[in-house]
């Protein structure tokens, strides 16, 4: 254990007056409250802190009776497994009382609440995140793992398999974390407890594995994590439909993300390593349990046509509004992301990701026509609401279409007439 490590200057979080207040109330009488995981993790990484969790030796009917006469909210978030979410300052802090897991089945498990921190510490997935901090900055380590921090070393806590067993997520947080913080090779025994142990992710709900893997996304780069999540297997497991297709294009697209200034987006990466098949995409969707509008991005940037890079911006217009511009922008990224990439060794794919940049610029900036008849203006020509109105109606979109969306409204109407006008 180290007392020679502080957090404290390291950001202004650790000095917010309702954090030291919630501490020093959870601290009195004999009790202790320290700041837990994350938090002491990013801090001493130099990251942002988002969330700060707090663990204690205060039961939860304790810390809910402190924290109220405090003046603070508690709200019982997780009692059962000792968490109460305590708002102070409008900010929520989790506090979770010390404990013990009890007994698991590779989702769930039953806990016993207890006082001692290196227990607590030990039950926890990896050294990294198994760091406390007293309210002055003070840092507590009982498992090594500020050497790992230093190191960029991501390890289980004990024995690897142990840990998996004890929650198969812990399989894809392995990677996650790497992805995050890691450096290197990941350990080498994790990596094949992992391997080993993979069919355990077949337990999860699809919404836990979904939720991983788009924060496994999000790291500024998790090109090496899912290559060692495919060396293992694992990534077959949840993302069968990788399998044939590769993730080559994950590592272009986070180039070009650093070299052209585009934001992380998870959806976008996800795609790299699918094959663009609508059936598969619809069936990937539904197994993940997406929500409607990540599904929807799916099935739309699978239905896209594929563009080549010498296609007109009058062609690309007519394409956009027919289609879905969001699709057509992702697929545009990836051609773009993946001809620079060749860019270095192929004059032709330089001259492809001038045309596929062009285009993609083009299609950020588009917005969308709008068609200058309604069925309105057609019944106003004695045309009755019916299956003919809304033909012609089409066909005269179509011709406004084709014409570069250039034929007004009067041309239009013209037409129309000319359609109803009786023949000789």
């Amino acid at each position: 254990m180290s007392d020679k490590v502080s957090i404290a200057g390291r950001g202004d979080w650790l000095a917010d007056e309702h954090l030291q207040r919630l501490l020093s109330v959870l601290s009195a009488e004999g009790e202790e409250a320290r700041i837990a995981g994350g938090a002491v993790r990013n801090a001493l990484l130099g990251q942002p802190v988002a969330d700060v969790d707090i663990a204690t030796t205060n039961l939860p009917a304790e810390t809910m009776r402190r924290a109220k006469e405090a003046g603070f909210k508690p709200v019982p978030t997780g009692i059962d497994h000792g968490t109460i979410t305590v708002v102070a300052g409008g900010r929520p802090f989790e506090v979770t009382t010390l404990r013990a897991d009890v007994e698991t089945d590779g989702r769930h498990a039953r806990v016993a609440f207890g006082r001692d921190w290196k227990a607590d510490a030990e039950r926890r997935d990896f050294t990294i995140n198994a760091l406390y901090a007293e309210a002055d900055g003070t840092v507590i380590d009982f498992v090594g793992g500020l050497a790992d921090i230093e190191a960029q070393r991501l390890r289980f806590i004990g024995d690897p398999e142990a840990r998996i067993r004890e929650d198969y997520l812990r399989i894809l947080r392995f990677f996650r974390f790497f992805a995050w913080y890691g450096g290197g090779r990941p350990d080498g025994e994790g990596l094949k407890a992992c391997a080993r142990l993979k069919e355990g992710l077949d337990r999860l709900s699809a919404e836990r594995v979904w939720a991983e893997l788009k924060k496994l996304l999000c790291a500024p780069d998790p090109s090496r994590a899912l290559l060692w999540m495919r060396q293992s297997g694992v990534l077959s497991r949840i993302l069968p439909e990788s399998e044939k297709w590769g993730i080559d294009g994950i590592h272009a697209l986070v180039r070009a993300e650093g070299d052209l200034d585009w934001p992380v987006d998870a959806m976008l990466r996800l795609e790299t390593m699918l094959p663009p098949d609508a059936v598969r995409m619809k069936d990937l969707a539904k197994r993940m349990r997406m929500s409607r509008a990540e599904a929807n991005r799916l099935d739309k940037w699978a239905l896209a046509p594929a563009v080549r890079p010498g296609t007109t911006e009058g062609t690309l217009a007519r394409e956009l509004y027919e289609g879905d511009a969001q699709a057509m922008a992702d697929r545009l990224a990836i051609a773009l992301s993946a001809a620079r990439a060749r860019a270095a060794e192929d004059d032709k794919a330089l001259l492809e990701a001038g045309g596929y940049a062009r285009q993609l610029g083009f299609v950020r900036k588009w917005t969308r026509p709008e068609f200058p008849l309604k069925g309105a203006d057609l019944t106003a020509l004695s045309i009755a609401p019916g299956p003919t109105l809304g033909t012609l109606l089409r066909r005269l979109e179509q011709e406004w279409i084709a014409s570069g969306f250039m034929l007004g409204r009067d041309a239009l109407l013209e037409r129309a007439t000319e359609e109803v006008r009786p023949r000789p």
